[in-house]
């Protein structure tokens, strides 16, 4: 799966919105390969959202069409500074419940030592996290450049992924977690989305 990240900082989100609820409504069904989009704006104004498209090839055709560029370029004028994108062609999801009817995201980016590690950790013991933590419904990770790393995870809700954070996990569970932590370096950014913008065809 491919995902697009894209990122920067808003002066109106709600003017955001309406541009992107524009796009689903009237170019989405033109974007062949487009699977969802996650996005929001944080208390802060930042916003980030990830376009998931079957593959690159595909993600590439949308950008080429004229009625997404000249879509852009008048979303593009509600950004106050410079937006990032970010692609990455290996991303990998796992749902054990239903993303789209997730009330808070939370994605993290942040830069780690071993892609490939990362990734079977995370796909690891699924139906233990399940239980673990039945207030995830997917995750979406996806890794890019010399080690940087984006990971989308849908809660329930805002509530019960607080008191999802504060358990104490199983031994099993908490070695995967130690080692996962030993491959992050740095800081990792945090990205609190209490009021989601989820879409999908």
């Amino acid at each position: 799966m491919f995902v697009q990240i894209i990122q920067g900082h808003v002066r109106d989100a709600g003017q955001l919105k309406a541009a992107i609820d524009d796009w689903v409504k009237f170019l989405s069904p033109g974007a062949e390969g487009w699977l969802s989009s996650t996005g929001g704006v944080t208390d802060s104004g930042d916003f980030i959202g990830l376009a998931c498209f079957t593959d690159a090839a595909s993600a590439q055709h949308n950008s080429e069409r004229p009625d997404q560029d000249a879509w852009w370029q008048r979303t593009s004028q509600l950004f106050d500074g410079p937006v990032q994108f970010h692609n990455a062609d290996n991303a990998v999801t796992d749902n054990p419940g239903e993303p789209l009817d997730a009330q808070f995201v939370q994605i993290m980016q942040g830069h780690g030592t071993d892609h490939d590690r990362a990734m079977e950790l995370m796909l690891q013991d699924q139906p233990e996290w399940a239980t673990f933590r039945p207030d995830i419904l997917g995750t979406t990770a996806c890794a890019y450049g010399d080690g940087d790393f984006t990971v989308a995870v849908y809660f329930t809700n805002e509530a019960e992924a607080r008191a999802g954070e504060r358990k104490k996990p199983p031994p099993e569970l908490h070695e995967q977690l130690a080692e996962l932590q030993q491959i992050m370096v740095g800081k990792t950014a945090y990205y609190d989305l209490h009021h989601p913008w989820i879409q999908a065809p």
